[in-house]
């Protein structure tokens, strides 16, 4: 059975190695990790350890990973990681956009799994050992995300950098001490972002009048509308366009323009966000959209 499944994903991938990342991601969807071992297993047949074939096996790994299947989880992830010591060798790793995602994607699945079975401090150091290693790289933010995710809970909210701004003059987090914060990390092509927008505004209707403060910090990425490549100057000019026309109710809200926060928070996915409670410590930290009852009892909480 397993030798006719291969010979049927041969003659696939004879038409569709350009899709082997969609592809492996499409039989994980369904569950069919025999599948997608199989494609994998001949793509490297035919074209050995590529940096598509690394990310593919990143996926392996975090699909295990979501399905609890720790051991094999961990055993993708490592290979994964180990294969791609051939590449480094000769090539640095944001060389190609794949091999990067490979590479953070398989720590990120080894610090889950180690954290998963109890070993927390384990976690924590493998992660901080990597970020020195790969403190240069696209990685850093994902990797100080998920280092975020297992220690900032608890910690005092790292500073902001506030130097570049949109509109009002952000106030210092140590300034604003005694006040609830909550840190909303966007970017001007986030489509996440734009509907959680809505949802924090509402949020700071009613919790404003409180005391919440509602900070917007975003970053600039090169480009501007449709992807077109833009100027620094340009792209913050859009940016602002960006804020106005979709972030209507949010106008009176700092927003620091900074990638070192990015980094510094770990907000390599938007909407990121962080709730800092009265004492100046972090009560949540989130990488990605939240619904209004969720997000609205982690305020109630911190006030």
């Amino acid at each position: 059975m397993l030798r006719r499944l291969i010979i049927a994903v041969l003659l696939l991938c004879s038409f569709a190695t350009a899709d082997l990342v969609e592809d492996i991601r499409t039989l994980l969807a369904q569950n069919n990790f025999p599948a997608a071992e199989s494609q994998l297993h001949v793509y490297q047949l035919e074209h050995g350890v590529t940096p598509e074939y690394l990310e593919a096996l990143s996926w392996m790994a975090r699909a295990a990973l979501a399905s609890k299947q720790l051991d094999q989880a961990e055993q993708y992830a490592k290979k994964t990681r180990s294969l791609s010591t051939q590449l480094l060798a000769h090539e640095k790793l944001d060389s190609d956009p794949h091999l990067s995602t490979a590479v953070g994607a398989a720590i990120e699945v080894e610090a889950q799994v180690l954290n998963a079975r109890g070993h927390h401090a384990e976690a924590v150091a493998f992660l901080r050992r990597n970020i020195a290693t790969y403190g240069d790289t696209s990685i850093k933010a994902r990797l100080e995300k998920n280092l975020n995710l297992l220690s900032l809970t608890g910690q005092t909210a790292p500073p902001l950098n506030e130097t570049h701004y949109l509109g009002p003059k952000p106030t210092s987090l140590a300034q604003l001490k005694g006040s609830p914060i909550l840190l909303f990390f966007w970017a001007h092509w986030c489509v996440d972002c734009k509907a959680e927008g809505p949802i924090i505004a509402r949020l700071l209707s009613e919790f404003g009048p409180k005391g919440l403060m509602v900070v917007a910090p975003t970053q600039l990425y090169g480009y501007a509308a449709r992807g077109e490549d833009a100027t620094p100057k340009d792209e913050l000019a859009y940016i602002e366009h960006v804020w106005q026309t979709y972030y209507p109710a949010l106008q009176g809200c700092p927003v620091p323009v900074s990638k070192s926060n990015f980094n510094l928070y770990g907000a390599s996915t938007t909407p990121t966000l962080v709730l800092v409670n009265r004492s100046g410590r972090v009560s949540l930290y989130h990488p990605g959209a939240l619904p209004y009852a969720e997000l609205r009892s982690a305020i109630e909480k911190s006030m």
